[in-house]
């Protein structure tokens, strides 16, 4: 018997970040050294303090039973967490745990999509965020985040009846794959189309702990208007340095909040208890160590986008995030053959731009996942490999 997938699965080819891994167990095998840059997984630790909360959990039987909800006391943490940090009062009711925001983001359509609304999505923007919108049967359509204008969205060049068909848009600062921050008066700005077109907002802010250059990570909740119109995903990942844990939330607008919940419950039986504890922990724990992490994901920004500068890639340094978008060198085209013959001549593994949406042409994106000592190699791997040349 034959037995095919279904066609909606027709709609996804195999990801990027699958191909690129079997490209660095190729180099591998054949005895290369090789520089990891192409996929955000941290490479620091957890801080003690969460470790612990998750192992004395894990002691206690009865928390490896459903935890059908998440807890009294986590919520209470996810509360007093954003009004310490970010100033923006909540209340537990408009807060709901998602299994990664890149779960969450997959699953979103589903809750607050019919069929052909349509979601304005960023382009070059992370892929997870078209799937979300796939599974919704959203129609989709992008709006640019280019050079030229600073990789900000500009909704004011959209076509009016465009804006009145969509259903939600989705934003993303510090933004990945551009590494580019967004002031406050963007995020404003976007809050007016939704008031005036009457559109969803969603943003994921997933690096609010990782920008640099004294610029200040924000919520969109604390902009005026925000609750009223939208909800964003908070991730643990980043910031502490949990991504296999895979805590999340989605917060916000109670509509969209009590949809995500209703589809979730069909899934669903909550948040694993002893990830719970280490979730509180890290929300309830000193944040020393995250302004440490950025201080130091900063060091690499500076290591990696100044090295090659030097070499005469011309490189602008990110505003945030821990990645790297870097315009093609001079003579390069293709972001994927690019990539192939950076592997192949230098051993250095990035992720072409193309991946992330076709205006992400030109451009390829490294991670910032090895210390400044260690991407001062690869830079020096890139030279000597004349790849530049």
């Amino acid at each position: 018997m034959e037995i095919r997938p279904a066609k909606r699965l027709n709609h996804f080819e195999t990801g990027i970040f699958a191909s690129l891994n079997e490209v660095r167990e190729g180099l591998e095998k054949e005895g290369r050294k090789v520089y990891n840059l192409f996929i955000g997984t941290p490479d620091f630790t957890p801080p003690q303090h969460v470790i612990d909360a998750l192992t004395e959990s894990a002691k206690d039987p009865v928390n490896w039973r459903y935890s059908l909800r998440e807890s009294d006391e986590l919520l209470e943490a996810v509360c007093s967490y954003y009004k310490d940090r970010f100033g923006v009062t909540l209340t537990p009711d408009i807060i709901t745990a998602v299994n990664g925001s890149q779960e969450g983001m997959g699953h979103l359509g589903m809750a607050i999509c019919n069929k052909d609304d349509v979601v304005l999505l960023p382009d070059p923007g992370y892929p997870a965020f078209e799937a979300g919108a796939y599974f919704g049967e959203a129609d989709i359509q992008y709006y640019p985040i280019v050079k030229e204008y600073g990789f900000m969205p500009r909704l004011d060049l959209l076509p009016e009846d465009l804006l009145k068909r969509t259903r939600y848009i989705v934003l993303s600062y510090p933004s990945n794959p551009v590494g580019a921050a967004a002031p406050r008066e963007v995020y404003e700005e976007v809050i007016r189309y939704a008031k005036k077109y009457n559109f969803i907002v969603i943003n994921d802010n997933a690096y609010s702990d990782i920008i640099f250059d004294g610029r200040e990570g924000f919520s969109f909740l604390s902009l005026d208007g925000a609750m009223e119109v939208g909800a964003e995903f908070f991730s643990l990942s980043k910031s502490f340095n949990v991504t296999g844990a895979r805590i999340s939330f989605l917060i916000g607008n109670k509509q969209i909040i009590d949809a995500m919940k209703l589809l979730r419950s069909q899934y669903d039986f909550g948040m694993f208890t002893p990830i719970q504890k280490a979730a509180i922990a890290a929300l309830k724990g000193p944040r020393e160590c995250v302004k440490e992490q950025c201080a130091e994901y900063q060091c690499r920004r500076d290591a990696l986008c100044g090295g090659l500068r030097k070499l005469g890639w011309d490189i602008p340094d990110s505003d945030g995030t821990m990645f790297v978008w870097a315009p093609l060198p001079c003579g390069y085209t293709d972001s994927k053959l690019f990539c192939e013959e950076l592997a192949k001549k230098a051993g250095v593994i990035a992720t072409p731009g193309i991946s992330f949406g076709p205006r992400g042409e030109g451009y390829v994106r490294f991670a910032l996942v090895l210390p400044p000592e260690k991407l001062n190699e690869a830079v020096n791997a890139i030279k000597e490999s004349n790849i530049l040349k």
